[in-house]
């Protein structure tokens, strides 16, 4: 980590971050099944609306195993608040599972293009989830989640570059640390908003 912070520092934009706002949490969840239904319920939501309704599931579904949710009934997953289109996605990750069409525990010892290119094939698995996943619960240290609209809007602000393409063309220069640059980004993006986020399930 001091490493890819040392390294990440030769850069002016993230050299401001650390001096102004020290280093960011390095978010961590873990590995598995669950993590993956958090990160479905965030797609397109906030955080907390998204884990509040995580949390209803886990009232109604302790173990979060997949045998568990894929009997629950639509309507029980209605009523907790989840949409028609991710209870889906969730119904068929854990179908996959079940169905041994992915295994979510061989991925930590995979490359993370590996793991990207398992996971993209199973409904509303897509690139923003497979990125968050890989860096949160597998710590791969070099990926940039343009689908991600806080670190977009940051570097739109701080470096005033505004195409996708333009942002991957100069996050290869904090390659093989672009993970840390974006912990930094969301860090100066959740301190000029005043928010914090936990990240515990």
């Amino acid at each position: 980590m001091k490493q890819a912070f040392d390294f990440l520092s030769k850069e002016p934009i993230f050299n401001d971050i650390i001096t102004r706002l020290g280093f960011p949490t390095i978010p961590k969840r873990p590995q598995g099944f669950a993590t993956l239904v958090l990160f479905i319920l965030e797609q397109q939501v906030s955080i907390d609306s998204a884990k509040a309704t995580f949390n209803k599931i886990k009232v109604k579904a302790p173990d979060l195993l997949p045998e568990s949710l894929s009997r629950l009934s639509d309507e029980a997953f209605r009523e907790l608040g989840v949409s028609r289109q991710k209870t889906a996605y969730i119904k068929g990750l854990a179908m996959a599972i079940i169905n041994k069409e992915i295994n979510l525990e061989s991925l930590p010892y995979k490359p993370a293009e590996t793991v990207r290119s398992e996971l993209i094939v199973l409904k509303g698995i897509g690139h923003w989830t497979i990125d968050i996943y890989l860096m949160f619960s597998l710590e791969a240290p070099d990926i940039m989640p343009l689908g991600d609209i806080a670190v977009v809007n940051t570097i739109k602000e701080l470096l005033d570059i505004h195409t996708k393409e333009e942002m991957a063309k100069l996050s290869e220069n904090w390659a093989p640390y672009r993970s840390y640059a974006t912990y930094l980004l969301w860090h100066h993006y959740l301190q000029k908003r005043n928010r914090k986020i936990s990240y515990e399930l």
